[in-house]
């Protein structure tokens, strides 16, 4: 099997957006590449968000997997090794219920994918003007992805948002000549699942704030080299406050990324182990959206 032709898992963390999350979901609705699962993994939403899942799967017939669990704070961490333990496909990508993606971003995704390997992305920060105008027709029809349509939405002139038009071979290219470091992203990564695995997971520790570059430095410790598509799978970013922000927690995440650097620590003691040790026990059954 060519990882092109693989089964993809999509990962999508979300937290109360269910106005963002719908023009997510439409997002993928549109992939060119169709051999996939959605997990949505919901840190303690409201009922809202459960049931915009099931309107949104009998609208666009999404192969849909809701794994929630209460709101106690910023679990995000928790949220996504519970995610990847209900993972059925052998390829993860991650990316945030805040995030668009391009018709050809899942097809990327698995273009590059190869074994040794994880990928990491970018994404093209919209203004709340522009994110609010955005419409399902605008997703189906790819207008929120062309350059010329964000400006008259009000995107600002940005030599970082170049990235939207880049043709494949300039795309190839730039990947190759950026001084960008290739840090793992939760908004646009991927990796394959038993190197996610053998890593743990993700850190359960950890608030927001560097968590998914901590993840990453495991996975490079493991062995795992890193893979710039920064410019080949786009997807824009929707406005938001980040009320959890805390500084001190930034700088304690960072820390620990830092101190796994330096000691070549691949697993985390606070992953994906010791959730199935406390007892949790992933259900694809009870999580399908029907």
């Amino acid at each position: 099997m060519r990882a092109g032709d693989m089964r993809l898992s999509v990962i999508i963390t979300t937290y109360n957006s269910p106005i963002w999350l719908e023009k997510v979901l439409w997002g993928l609705h549109a992939q060119q590449y169709r051999d996939f699962e959605v997990i949505i993994a919901d840190d303690g939403s409201s009922e809202e968000t459960a049931a915009l899942l099931k309107h949104m799967r009998a609208e666009t017939r999404l192969d849909l997997l809701h794994v929630w669990q209460p709101d106690e704070g910023f679990q995000k961490c928790r949220i996504l090794n519970k995610a990847i333990l209900h993972a059925d496909a052998p390829y993860l990508v991650f990316t945030d219920g805040d995030c668009i993606a391009r018709p050809d971003f899942l097809a990327e995704h698995a273009r590059n994918a190869e074994r040794g390997y994880y990928l990491s992305g970018s994404y093209c920060k919209l203004p709340m003007e522009t994110s609010l105008a955005i419409t399902r027709d605008d997703i189906l029809a790819g207008r929120c992805f062309d350059m010329d349509w964000l400006r008259a939405h009000g995107l600002k002139r940005n030599r970082k948002n170049l990235k939207l038009v880049a043709p494949p071979r300039r795309a190839a290219l730039l990947n190759r000549l950026t001084t960008t470091r290739c840090n793992f992203k939760g908004a646009n990564g991927s990796a394959w699942r038993d190197d996610t695995l053998a890593v743990n997971g993700f850190d359960e520790r950890m608030a927001w704030g560097g968590l998914d570059r901590e993840f990453g430095v495991r996975l490079r410790n493991h062995g795992v080299k890193a893979r710039h598509v920064r410019y080949n799978a786009i997807c824009v970013h929707l406005d938001h406050s980040r009320g959890y922000r805390d500084d001190a927690i930034v700088n304690a995440n960072k820390q620990l990324r830092l101190e796994r650097q330096r000691s070549k620590h691949v697993r985390t003691d606070h992953g994906i182990t010791e959730l199935l040790a406390a007892g949790y026990a992933p259900d694809r059954q009870q999580a399908t959206v029907t």
